[in-house]
């Protein structure tokens, strides 16, 4: 079982920045995959960000490219997410997921069997 625990997020204005946390507990192995997924009211769940921790390789949906960077801390087992030029479709719930494996990493939702509980994202025009 892996548990996983999401914080940061909140409100910004359009342009302005936020940053998202993600650390992982329980059964951990030393390479697996974590990622960062939103849902907006309405909406499927989008994957936005990837990271294959222990090799640093890291994987960013086109639809954010240029303005999210994903990161990790190997030794805390946390991955980051820092968002600048926030734009009001960036706005929604965003999750955290992992999957213990050393496969290269996907950004589909139906990959991942470990999943946070979501914090909320809201950018105003």
């Amino acid at each position: 079982q892996v548990q996983l625990v999401e914080s940061g997020g909140g409100s910004v204005q359009a342009g302005g920045s936020l940053g998202l946390s993600c650390a992982a507990s329980g059964y951990i192995r030393s390479r697996y995959c974590m990622a960062w997924f939103r849902q907006a009211p309405g909406k499927g769940r989008e994957g936005v960000a990837a990271a294959q921790i222990g090799s640093g390789s890291t994987y960013i949906a086109d639809s954010v490219k240029g303005r999210f960077t994903i990161s990790q801390d190997n030794a805390k087992n946390t991955l980051y997410l820092q968002m600048s030029n926030l734009k009001p479709e960036d706005s929604g719930m965003y999750y955290c997921a992992a999957r213990m494996t050393s496969f290269r990493c996907q950004l589909d939702r139906d990959w991942y069997d470990a999943w946070g509980q979501g914090t909320q994202v809201t950018v105003s025009s």
